[in-house]
C-alpha cells in the first residue's frame, strides 16, 4: 500500500507543469559558462536551441563555449547560423573571426573583423586581433594602423604589440 500511495505521489508530482522554457535553458547555460562548465553549457544552450532556433544569441553563446573548448569549427558553425539569424550581428562576426584565426584562416578571419568593425566601429578587441592577424600575414603597415586604433580605443594590449612589432 505504501507503495502504491508513494507511486501515485511520484506520478503526480512528475506530471506536474515543470517544463523548462528555452530562457530556463539559456540562463542555466550562462550560469555554467560563468563557472567554466562549458560542455554543461552547451548541453543547457542545446536544449534552449531544441525549444526555440529561432534565437540569434543561443547559437552565438553555444559558440562562446565551444570556442572555449578550442573546438574552432563548432563554434563557427554557430556564429554562421546566429549570423543567418541576424545578419547585423557584429559581436558573431567578431568571434567567427577569432575562430577562423584559431584554424588559421587568416584572410576569413580579417573578412570577419572587418565586418565586425563596419557595424560597430568602436570595439577595440576587433581592431586588435584583426592587426595581430595581418602582422602574421606580413601586412605590417596596415596591421599597426589596427593595433594603433586599438590602442586609441582604450586596449593596453595594443600598445604592447605596437612596442613588439611595429617600431
Amino acid at each position: 500500500m505504501k507503495k502504491t500511495i508513494l507511486l501515485l505521489i511520484l506520478i503526480s508530482f512528475t506530471s506536474c507543469s515543470f517544463s523548462q522554457t528555452a530562457e530556463d535553458y539559456f540562463n542555466k547555460g550562462n550560469a555554467k559558462f560563468d563557472i567554466e562548465d562549458f560542455r554543461g553549457a552547451i548541453a543547457d544552450y542545446t536544449n534552449a536551441i531544441e525549444l526555440d532556433p529561432s534565437v540569434a544569441v543561443l547559437y552565438f553563446n553555444r559558440g562562446l563555449a565551444k570556442y572555449q573548448l578550442v573546438d574552432y569549427r563548432g563554434s563557427i558553425a554557430d556564429y554562421n547560423k546566429a549570423i543567418e539569424l541576424k545578419p547585423d550581428y557584429a559581436n558573431a562576426y567578431q568571434n567567427r573571426g577569432f575562430a577562423k584565426s584559431g584554424l588559421e584562416d587568416y584572410r576569413g578571419s580579417i573578412a570577419d573583423l572587418t565586418k565586425a568593425i563596419e557595424l560597430e566601429p568602436n570595439v577595440a578587441r576587433a581592431y586588435l586581433k584583426r592587426g595581430i592577424v595581418k602582422l602574421v600575414l606580413n601586412q605590417k603597415e596596415s596591421g599597426c594602423l589596427d593595433l594603433s586604433k586599438a590602442g586609441e580605443l582604450g586596449s593596453e594590449k595594443a600598445y604592447e604589440a605596437i612596442k613588439k612589432f611595429c617600431n
